[in-house]
């Protein structure tokens, strides 16, 4: 297996967890690069569901070391509470290790997400209010705390005075919250050294030269279009989940980078605001959000639905740097008479045609789809193994989305088992 990074191609939710699990096999270690458990991935192993949301997929296999990086940022109590429920399922989290320099989801992070969800009317993003956008600003402002922090009580005293007073002031004068004393962050800080102690990895430098050499595979979260830089701003996450987001989120350079995976949807769907050009707010945007079971792992809130987006997806391809597809939830459309692939967009305001993506979002709501219709295959893939067996009419779908993509698809999922995938090269 290469060096191999998994990247979602929509807005985050397009199965990387199964394909992440898939290739953790041949891996020899997983590295979650970005993001925090606002992120929500399901695998199925070995008959049983199991929904992560800060641990590294590859946690399910044996002897694979699981390292959840400097890019990531990390509420304690969610992190704690997931490795509290994967050891009460008898999996062995001792290869399970976090960076120093992965920065902690305060309290007050969580009390500001929740104020601005609640606040802000027009524009607003609807965030998971786990706090995640608030802790990256901080992290950029150069006032967070990192894990490593807790390890040094100098260090820790030091942080605290300069952070605190800027931070009382802000959640009082502007958000008009609580303030917090230092003891009360000294207490939590406390707490949090213990939640972390088990998994700190203070020689991640070495751990990353010993593995240099070996296989890893980096696992992101969320997707291309939630890309704090190239999507739909200011309807993103606050980090970079395309592939070059795992240079800066890992400690390895992009030299250690072989193959980048994107995946998609056979559809698309959404969690949260926004815009979604090919929305189906119909009777088949119902059937596709009930077939394919599509409510958000974290929120539980059901997912916006959507015919497949081919002019997001050649986005993705391009600032993603993808070399591969993963298409998931092809069977989905088994009972589907016809499917739809969005081609480009048409701005009913000027006439204007767009083939590639407009990236000023405060136009999408007067675009409107241009779609090609194909048939449906009428019966059920979930068995298929081969390609070859695989009916004609999905053959021809899957070979015109190749064509657009301008990449080969590698992987397509059947199915929610890991079983259920067929290989379209060798890994």
């Amino acid at each position: 297996m290469k060096n191999t990074v998994v990247i979602g191609a929509q807005w985050g939710d397009e199965g990387k967890a199964k394909i992440t699990d898939l290739l953790a096999e041949k891996a020899d270690m997983i590295i979650r690069y970005q993001g925090g458990c606002n992120a929500g991935h399901t695998v199925v192993h070995n008959g049983e569901t199991y929904k992560l949301h800060i641990v590294p997929s590859g946690i399910l296999y044996d002897n694979k070391i699981c390292f959840i990086a400097n890019g990531t940022v990390i509420l304690p109590e969610v992190f704690e509470q997931e490795t509290k429920e994967l050891k009460e399922r008898g999996v062995d989290l001792s290869k399970l290790k976090i960076s120093p320099l992965a920065t902690i989801t305060m309290p007050y992070h969580t009390e500001v997400d929740g104020w601005a969800e609640d606040t802000v009317k027009k524009g607003k993003i609807g965030s998971t209010r786990k706090g995640i956008g608030p802790t990256y600003t901080d992290k950029i402002a150069r006032c967070a705390l990192k894990v490593g922090d807790l390890f040094d009580e100098e260090t820790l005293l030091e942080k605290i005075d300069i952070i605190l007073p800027l931070k009382n002031k802000i959640l009082k004068q502007v958000y008009g919250l609580k303030e917090y004393s230092k003891d009360e962050i000294l207490e939590l800080c406390k707490k949090y050294k213990a939640i972390f102690e088990p998994y700190i990895c203070e020689n991640w430098q070495d751990l990353l030269r010993e593995n240099k050499k070996k296989n890893i595979l980096f696992e992101g979260a969320q997707g291309v279009m939630l890309d704090v830089d190239f999507g739909t701003y200011p309807f993103v996450t606050s980090s970079n989940p395309i592939s070059g987001g795992a240079c800066t989120g890992s400690g390895y350079g992009p030299a250690m980078i072989d193959e980048v995976i994107g995946v998609s949807k056979a559809y698309v769907t959404r969690v949260g605001e926004g815009p979604f050009v090919t929305e189906l707010n119909d009777e088949i945007g119902d059937k596709i959000r009930e077939i394919g079971h599509e409510f958000g792992t974290t929120t539980g809130r059901p997912r916006r639905c959507g015919w497949f987006d081919a002019v997001i997806a050649k986005y993705a391809v391009l600032v993603g740097g993808l070399t591969s597809m993963a298409l998931t939830k092809i069977d989905v459309f088994d009972d589907f008479d016809e499917i739809k692939i969005c081609t480009a967009y048409k701005d009913t305001k000027n006439g204007k045609i767009y083939n590639n993506y407009p990236t000023d979002v405060f136009i999408h709501d007067r675009l409107e789809p241009i779609y090609e219709t194909h048939k449906g295959w009428k019966q059920s893939l979930s068995d298929v193994k081969r390609y070859q067996d695989l009916p004609k009419e999905a053959k021809d779908y899957l070979k015109r989305l190749e064509e657009i993509f301008e990449i080969p698809i590698s992987i397509i999922s059947v199915g929610p088992d890991r079983e259920q995938t067929i290989l379209m090269k060798n890994f």
